[in-house]
């Protein structure tokens, strides 16, 4: 008769462990990193997503905006975005981030912001910005990778800028529009990747 207690007061430890839910939660509460779908399969946790979605969304605009402006061979608009992006850096809502990413985020943000700070005080030099653009470009990939994204993002590549070596850019649309080449070759690129 112990032993039949035993075995039942075990399944029913077992089962109401298995209906808690051990996801990790921030300081609202809400779960954070990876969940299941109604498949039973790993998902994003959107939830997790939108605490945050609207700093990195924020750094996404100006970032949009300062790809654009290089894409028009403007030099003064570029300036003008990498100053905001470097505000949105700055204000960026770190306590957002699930602890185990912040560092990376962190290392990410530092560079990120000196590429924008170059880019913004070189208003009359395209070529400068675009060199500089080229590293804020790979550490903003890196930060969407890291952190997510609620928006569809394209990750294009130009063969032909720097002597024929290459530089990635993130768009918020498919067409290319390219910020290293300019109105010279505003086409030239394809899509590496498509980020939801």
């Amino acid at each position: 008769m112990k032993m039949k207690i035993f075995f039942l007061l075990l399944t029913i430890t077992m089962l109401i462990s298995c209906t808690h839910s051990a996801t990790p939660k921030d300081d609202t509460g809400h779960s954070i990193g990876k969940v299941l779908d109604d498949s039973g399969a790993m998902k994003d946790n959107k939830i997790a997503l939108t605490d945050y979605a609207s700093p990195i969304k924020d750094l996404l605009e100006e970032y949009m905006q300062l790809k654009n402006a290089l894409a028009a061979d403007n030099g003064r608009d570029a300036a003008s975005a990498g100053n905001r992006l470097v505000k949105s850096i700055t204000e960026f809502n770190i306590r957002a981030l699930p602890t185990d990413i912040v560092r990376t985020f962190n290392d990410l943000a530092a560079d990120a912001k000196e590429q924008a700070e170059h880019i913004g005080v070189n208003a009359g030099h395209l070529k400068h910005q675009r060199e500089h653009f080229e590293i804020l470009s790979k550490d903003i990939y890196e930060m969407v990778k890291t952190v997510g994204t609620i928006q569809t993002l394209y990750y294009d590549y130009c063969p032909m800028y720097n002597d024929r070596k290459g530089a990635n850019w993130l768009s918020e649309t498919e067409e290319i529009s390219n910020p290293y080449m300019g109105k010279s070759m505003p086409k030239c690129g394809i899509v590496q990747e498509e980020i939801k």
